[in-house]
């Protein structure tokens, strides 16, 4: 599903359910991050983290831990970005080589309604205008959940550029589906603050992709080397 969203470059590794990852063992730095945590956080930290070093591997990168650092940004081997993600029943993880992209985001989300007086909390007025709009053409997907994947993957592909908290606030997302499709399409977002400085270019839109499959939907952000 995430491979979908991604360019060539990228590799991705994904696990559904009860899957070959979930008995995924850790390294002892990561099972000290999760040695307090409940049986469900550490399963997703482990399956997730076994996703990760499949596509290590892909890419003929020993494995190795992935820790999590400031605002638990996963830590990278040397040459790679990427990005990860989890949900109940899922996890996917997404990297690629320095030399290839500059940063890149994934999240994956169950497809069904936000909670009640999340949306006032995470969308622009014009942002909830549009997905008023789409709601009317497409009521078959839940673009609520849709917008909060998409600003999750926008997040994720921000701050290892900046090193800085982007508010849900502070990126206008416009998304919209592909011509003669009701489940997939793309994403464009404009940044209300500025933007991170990619090759000695100020990039003020990141651009990605969405899909909806099996009870989820998934989004991807993709930042090129200018």
């Amino acid at each position: 599903m995430i491979e979908e969203l991604l360019p060539d470059p990228v590799v991705t590794v994904e696990a559904y359910g009860n899957d070959e990852h979930a008995g995924a063992a850790l390294y002892p730095e990561e099972e000290a991050v999760v040695a307090k945590a409940v049986e469900k956080r550490r399963r997703e930290f482990a399956v997730v983290r076994s996703c990760a070093r499949r596509a290590m591997e892909k890419l003929g990168v020993p494995p190795q831990p992935v820790l999590p650092g400031e605002r638990g940004a996963p830590g990278w081997p040397a040459g790679l970005v990427g990005s990860m993600t989890h949900c109940d029943g899922y996890g996917a993880a997404a990297l690629v080589r320095a030399a290839d992209l500059a940063s890149l985001g994934i999240d994956a989300e169950p497809h069904r309604t936000l909670p009640e007086g999340v949306l006032p909390a995470v969308a622009l007025p014009a942002e909830a205008d549009r997905l008023r709009r789409l709601a009317g053409d497409h009521p078959d997907v839940h673009w609520d959940r849709l917008l909060f994947s998409a600003k999750e993957s926008v997040y994720k592909a921000w701050f290892p550029l900046t090193g800085k908290w982007l508010d849900f606030t502070e990126a206008d997302i416009d998304v919209f589906a592909d011509p003669g499709e009701r489940h997939s399409g793309g994403l464009r977002a404009r940044l209300l603050v500025p933007g991170p400085l990619v090759g000695g270019r100020r990039i003020d839109v990141f651009e990605g992709r969405w899909t909806v499959q099996r009870g989820l939907v998934a989004t991807s952000v993709t930042v090129p080397h200018t």
